[in-house]
């Protein structure tokens, strides 16, 4: 699974200019997954995302995680983020795992957050989504496992 993930002052996702999901500070993920992922796959990118270090410490240090700061996460599945773009001028997404496993793994990253103490909102599978952000300071970072 890979995860583009943004700091983020506040976030919001809407389906047809209805917010369906929407944080405070914390974290903005887009996430995609490939078809070798697992349940193991989403449980060990919920924990890099509940344990990243990127919010400032008293020192104006990148030491705090979301888990320490009581931050929100908005979680935004993300097929693109495995389309290819090496040869030609179309991406190619074979890498992006099909959207009934897709779909499960996105679940369980959500579950895995929730289950580890965080405030997650989400995006629809699926849905035609326009994601608004305010960065908090230009702190974006690709995970994967």
């Amino acid at each position: 699974m890979r995860a583009l993930v943004q700091r983020a002052a506040e976030a919001r996702v809407r389906v047809g200019g209805e917010v369906i999901g929407e944080i405070g500070p914390g974290l903005c993920c887009l996430v995609g997954a490939t078809h070798d992922d697992s349940t193991e796959s989403a449980h060990r990118l919920a924990g890099k995302i509940w344990n990243l270090r990127i919010f400032a410490d008293d020192n104006g240090q990148m030491n705090r995680s979301v888990a320490d700061t009581s931050g929100e996460v908005l979680v935004v599945s993300q097929f693109t983020l495995y389309g290819d773009t090496r040869k030609g001028r179309r991406p190619s997404f074979v890498a992006a795992a099909a959207p009934d496993q897709a779909t499960g793994l996105i679940d369980e990253l959500v579950a895995e957050l929730r289950r580890l103490g965080a405030t997650v909102a989400t995006g629809s599978f699926g849905a035609e989504m326009a994601v608004e952000l305010i960065n908090d300071g230009p702190v974006t970072l690709m995970l994967e496992v």
